[in-house]
């Protein structure tokens, strides 16, 4: 494998968080993503004092890194409904001591659904609820990653606008960073998958974001056409974007030194990722 290259996936940690270190090693990983609570549950037993060490050394005896993790998919920072808001801060906060006890790089997660309210509101919410995850976890160094959507149904963060939208309102803008997907964007209507349409999204997003603020990339085709707005991951090369598309951002040198991290769906050999990833590494001359 071509060292050079920031490539991983998500791990599973079914039997013990230091297992995901042995598991992404196997596969010649350079950094990964994990879950580190119950992905479809509101609340989670913390993290006891023995597994964090098991996974420090097991990620000490590696060459992994950085390795972020990604939050439930039941949060919700701009929920509509007060419950469901009040669970979802709870648990991102939860999240982001949770990867700062495992000395991740942040917690992935994605803006949200408005629900009907409205796209300015739902920003609005977002930035409201990060502000007050981040008052509740003073000193914590994992970063918010706020994760780029595909637009599907009320869910915001589908253009780079809302993004910055949500950056410009947030109390402590240096605890917040950003998360592309390839598949998203795609299905967002940002055409990565052509010459031109690279070039012009990547100019788009050094004038709205920065590319200083793009922390990861999740490497994702799409089973789904341009513009569609639905997020349907599909193996590298086998979807709609194609390996032109991907040749794109692993050529890029301006993504050289940003993670990539695989979503695609997979055995529980791993050998889809092991066939993703040699697809793009060999995309690199």
């Amino acid at each position: 494998m071509k060292r050079r290259a920031l490539l991983g996936t998500h791990v599973s940690v079914s039997g013990g968080l230091s297992l995901a270190c042995e598991r992404a090693a196997q596969i010649g990983c350079t950094t990964m993503q994990i879950f580190t609570r119950n992905r479809s549950r509101w609340e989670e037993r913390p993290i006891a004092d023995e597994d964090i060490q098991s996974y420090k050394t097991a990620k000490g005896k590696s060459s992994i890194g950085p390795v972020f993790s990604h939050a439930s998919y039941l949060i919700n920072l701009c929920a509509a409904d007060h419950t469901t808001l009040k669970r979802s801060i709870r648990a991102f906060s939860d999240e982001l001591r949770r990867a700062d006890l495992l000395s991740l790089r942040g917690v992935i997660v994605h803006p949200g659904s408005h629900v009907g309210r409205g796209e300015d509101a739902g920003i609005r919410r977002v930035a409201d609820s990060l502000n007050a995850a981040h008052s509740a976890t003073p000193g914590v160094r994992a970063l918010t990653i706020l994760e780029s959507t595909a637009g599907q149904g009320t869910s915001i963060g589908y253009r780079f606008e809302h993004l910055r939208a949500v950056l410009d309102r947030v109390d402590q803008p240096a605890r917040v960073a950003f998360c592309l997907d390839t598949c998203h964007l795609f299905a967002a209507g940002y055409p990565v998958h052509t010459t031109d349409g690279w070039t012009s999204t990547m100019a788009a997003l050094e004038t709205v974001i920065g590319f200083s603020r793009i922390v990861v990339v999740h490497v994702n085709d799409s089973a789904s056409p341009f513009g569609s707005r639905r997020d349907r991951h599909e193996q590298i090369g086998d979807g709609y974007i194609g390996l032109e598309g991907f040749r794109r951002l692993m050529t890029d040198p301006r993504f050289t030194a940003i993670p990539k991290i695989l979503e695609t769906d997979k055995s529980e050999d791993m050998h889809e990722d092991i066939e993703n990833m040699s697809r793009l590494l060999s995309l690199i001359p």
